[in-house]
């Protein structure tokens, strides 16, 4: 009598374990297919013509228009390829610039000590309250007055400064152990072979995980490259996608094949460094 209850009680709490389970996996499922629901409709409609896309009988699968992919690269009126290659570019190189010098002022705030440092780091965290939108005319007086409008150098370099990723990268580094930089120390090294030599190797996942987003970022980015990017030869892939749709004209498929082919890096690169993305924004709030 006084086994068999317990023993009952374990078959319920597991029997709801399992519905429980059920219904999680079930949610799980629906979400997922809530999510995928956008991407079907780009792939559904980057292979159809403009009247199966407008038209009133909607069909689930396309009519397959391959000859779309061949159309979007060979139109006169936009160079697309070029584009993507303006993208890829201007995305890389703004994640390796970011990643270094966010990385190096996070460090130098979090390790270094100076009597200021707490001052420079809220001046860095007031940038953050900042609009954007503020910032654009007199980024734009600058650069122009450089002679860098249509150049990968005004493009690239005003936005290689992030306060949010310094944030991040202050917040990471008061959290890494210090007893590795001070066994570097004693082998006569200074902050920056510390830096280079123990703090970076170990933090690859952390820098995986920032490179991740500030390359989702920067490929995603219009404002910036619209207002510099005015010659067609220095479009990056999101100004070329807005030139599909005209007050006269609409190309529907050919909006969708661009969406379609200039989504697949960052797909690419999501799906590559997806468990950095998590454990890294995960480490970010470790205080020291």
């Amino acid at each position: 009598m006084t086994t068999t209850a317990p023993q009952a009680g374990k078959g319920r709490r597991k029997g709801g374990g399992v519905l429980g389970n059920t219904g999680l996996y079930v949610a799980v499922g629906i979400a997922a297919l809530l999510f995928l629901i956008p991407f079907y409709l780009i792939v559904r409609n980057a292979l159809s013509t403009d009247l199966e896309i407008t038209g009133e009988n909607w069909k689930l699968l396309p009519s397959f228009q391959w000859g779309n992919i061949s159309e979007l690269f060979d139109d006169p009126t936009v160079d697309f390829g070029h584009s993507m290659v303006n993208s890829l570019v201007v995305a890389v190189l703004t994640t390796v610039g970011t990643l270094l010098v966010c990385s190096l002022a996070g460090y130098g705030l979090a390790r270094i000590p100076y009597r200021h440092a707490n001052k420079v780091f809220y001046a860095v965290l007031a940038t953050l309250m900042v609009p954007t939108a503020v910032t654009f005319v007199p980024s734009f007086v600058l650069v122009s007055s450089l002679g860098w409008v249509d150049t990968y150098r005004g493009l690239i370099i005003p936005g290689l400064f992030s306060g949010f990723t310094c944030f991040l990268f202050r917040q990471y580094f008061l959290g890494f152990p210090k007893e590795l930089e001070e066994a570097a120390r004693v082998d006569g090294l200074g902050y920056w072979g510390a830096y280079w030599r123990i703090v970076v190797p170990n933090s690859l996942n952390f820098f995986a995980a920032i490179a991740t987003i500030t390359f989702i970022s920067a490929w995603n980015s219009f404002l910036w490259p619209l207002v510099i990017g005015q010659d067609p030869s220095s479009w990056t892939v999101q100004i070329s996608l807005s030139s599909f749709m005209t007050n006269q004209t609409v190309n529907f498929h050919l909006i969708f094949m661009a969406t379609a082919i200039s989504i697949l890096p960052l797909v690419f690169v999501f799906l590559f460094l997806q468990r950095w993305l998590v454990q890294g924004i995960a480490q970010t709030g470790i205080k020291g």
